[in-house]
Formats: structure tokens, sequence, C-alpha cells
């Protein structure tokens, strides 16, 4: 992980009253039914919307293979192929791994990372899984505290998931800002309910009664991705519905602006 310690100008700054953020299952650099390597076309899409913080779910740490196969593979791990420039700071979580590789959850931040933890949530006879905290310093002292979800496609494995999420929730300081975004495959939308009594709110429900609609990208149908708040408040939510997107992974990404 790189990182960023807060040094006395960024106590001094003004503090943030707004965060954009973004949320995208990068399938692994591939275009829907894997088809075509996207990763370099992803990243200039992600850079387009110029978020404070971008949430990634199923980014390749490592492939052994891939490289063999296409002329343009990169040689870093795709999330710091994705953060380029932009975003000085990441933190990456490994939930899978396998002969070829890994991959796992990813926070792109223009701010300091103090710290940062992958919380397993695999269930026994089921896929690997985990949850990405990480505590980010913004000016004015203030902690923002982060998770990055990527949920089992099992309904028993989710609600136990859940339950997790919560434990984890329940152990952060009750009034410092929250932000929990990521792909819950909760296509049965179950997820709101458990996590309102975390103080949590999903911030499409809030402003259209339900979660969007973001798979499969091309034609959405199930509300799989998501973005909760705590102590904190959502400003035009939007689904990124529109080419490159459409293109770029199997889901469709996420945005919101946050105020704190």
């Amino acid at each position: 992980m790189s990182q960023m310690q807060p040094d006395g100008p960024l106590a001094a700054a003004p503090a943030v009253h707004t965060l954009r953020v973004l949320t995208v299952n990068a399938h692994k650099g591939f275009s829907p039914l894997n088809r075509h390597y996207v990763l370099p076309e992803l990243r200039e899409a992600v850079r387009s919307e110029d978020a404070d913080l971008v949430f990634l779910q199923e980014v390749l740490g490592s492939h052994r293979h891939h490289g063999l196969r296409h002329r343009n593979w990169s040689d870093v791990p795709q999330y710091e192929f994705l953060a380029d420039s932009l975003w000085p700071v990441f933190a990456y979580g490994r939930n899978a791994v396998y002969p070829e590789g890994e991959h796992g959850n990813a926070l792109l931040s223009k701010y300091p990372i103090l710290r940062h933890d992958n919380l397993d949530v695999s269930v026994h006879g089921s896929e690997q899984r985990g949850l990405l905290h990480a505590v980010l310093a913004l000016p004015a002292d203030t902690e923002l505290h982060t998770v990055c979800v990527h949920l089992g496609l099992d309904e028993r494995q989710r609600r136990r998931q859940l339950h997790l999420l919560c434990e984890l929730l329940h152990s952060l300081p009750g009034d410092a800002p929250v932000i929990v975004a990521g792909d819950f495959n909760d296509w049965r939308q179950r997820a709101d309910g458990v996590l309102a009594e975390c103080g949590l709110h999903e911030v499409f429900s809030q402003a259209h009664g339900r979660p969007a609609r973001s798979f499969p990208a091309r034609w959405p149908l199930l509300c799989l991705d998501r973005i909760y708040l705590r102590n904190a408040r959502a400003h035009a939510p939007k689904v990124m519905a529109r080419k490159p997107w459409t293109h770029l992974s199997d889901h469709l990404p996420l945005a919101v602006e946050v105020h704190l």
C-alpha cells in the first residue's frame, strides 16, 4: 500500500465538506463475458470522473498468464495502474488467491490513509471475500472511515457477511463519518434493512426509493452495487449507464457527492 501521513499543512487546511465518490467492479480488467482486455480504457474512464475516493472490487494484484496473452498488460498491480498519478495513495485487500494470481478490493484516495485492515468474511465452503476498512485523514483533524465491500453469491453467505460488516461498524466511533461501498450481490435487496440497524442509509434508496440497477452492465436488471453512508449526506447519486462504462465491466459503476 502507498501511504501518506498527515502533516502540518493538512491539519491547518480548511475542513473538507464535500467528497466525490465512485465505486467500480473492475471485473479484473476485462469487458463483459471476458471478451476484451480493457484496463487502459477503464483507467481513462475512472480518471475522467476525478473522484476523491474510488472503491474497487475484483481488481487483480497479480496474474501469471494474462501478461503473456495481452501486449498492453500492465506490470504493476491493477489498482496501482488505475491510481496512476491522480490518486497518490491506495490500499489493497487480497481476497481470492489461486495458482495464477490473486484479486481483491482496493481504495484509491486523494487524502492520506492512516491505516487499513482487510477483514476476511469468507464463509466455510464458499468463495473468498473481504471487507477493506481504511481510515483516512481529512483536513482540520477529521477522520473518515471507508469500507470497500464484495459479498458472496449465496444468500446464507451474505447474511453472515452483513452481520460481520455490522460488527465492524459498531466498533467504529459513533460520530465519525463512514462510507461503505461496493458489490453486495444483494439481488434480493435484503441489505438495506440489515444495515439500517448499524446506522447506514443507502444513497439511491434514500433518493429514489430503491437501490440502483447495475447488473448486467448493458441491460441492468439487478441492484447489486451500493453506496451507504453514516453521519454524512448524499447529493445527486448517479449510475454510470452510458458508453464507455457499459463496455468496461459486467457491472455499472455508481457515483455520488457526499456531504460531511
